[in-house]
């Protein structure tokens, strides 16, 4: 077994309380364009990319003209009501400093926009301790394909092997799980331990992880 050098992590629900804004604002972008659906079938969405939620959402394709007009007004809608709201949870910078601690490199995987991502990591303050970002620009495929979580390996030059993964939704487990990468589920975002099935442990949120972090598959390395 490989000894751990690096923990790639989720933001949104894993580090920002932001996946009920996220789901709003598709609701919102959607009614916009004549498509109706409900705020509880969008949320358990919330963690893959636009391109596989869209489809399985309402059948539009992402590529589609009006997939684009309803993806760039979702975001519009996100920037510009719930953006500026957003609260990171409790410890989470404290919890990414505890990592650079133990000698583990953080890095970060997410399917949001870059531009969007960029400002995520600035409301959790961790924008200045990440050691490798990767967002939507970096994958052609959104989780729960693995391809935004391999790039954050390859930014971070670290093999799967070396690597866990933070995550608060079932797509998280199942990317890192495509490459024979652990991860610790936390419940913030809103899923249950059911949800969070194939994590190797499970934490209510950042200050809960810190706060067992001794006793953690973060400390057994």
């Amino acid at each position: 077994m490989q000894r751990l050098r690096a923990v790639i992590l989720d933001v949104d629900g894993t580090l920002v309380n932001s996946n009920d804004a996220h789901a709003r604002s598709w609701v919102e972008a959607l009614a916009e364009h004549d498509v109706a659906v409900e705020f509880a079938q969008v949320r358990l969405l919330i963690g893959m990319g636009g391109d596989k939620l869209l489809p399985q959402l309402c059948g539009v394709s992402a590529e589609s003209t009006q997939g684009v007009q309803i993806a760039t007004r979702r975001g519009e809608l996100f920037r510009e009501r719930y953006l500026p709201q957003l609260k990171p949870f409790p410890k989470t910078r404290e919890l990414v400093t505890r990592l650079i601690a133990a000698g583990l490199r953080p890095a970060v995987a997410s399917s949001a926009k870059e531009q969007e991502l960029a400002q995520l990591l600035r409301i959790a303050r961790v924008d200045d301790l990440m050691q490798g970002v990767s967002s939507a620009s970096d994958a052609k495929h959104s989780k729960p394909d693995p391809d935004i979580v391999h790039a954050a390996l390859q930014k971070l030059d670290v093999p799967a092997g070396a690597a866990l993964m933070i995550g608060d939704t079932p797509y998280d487990v199942e990317a890192a799980r495509k490459l024979g990468i652990g991860t610790i589920g936390l419940r913030c975002g809103g899923r249950s331990d059911s949800d969070l099935a194939g994590a190797i442990a499970i934490y209510d949120d950042p200050a809960d992880l810190l706060a067992g972090f001794v006793d953690s598959p973060l400390a057994r390395h």
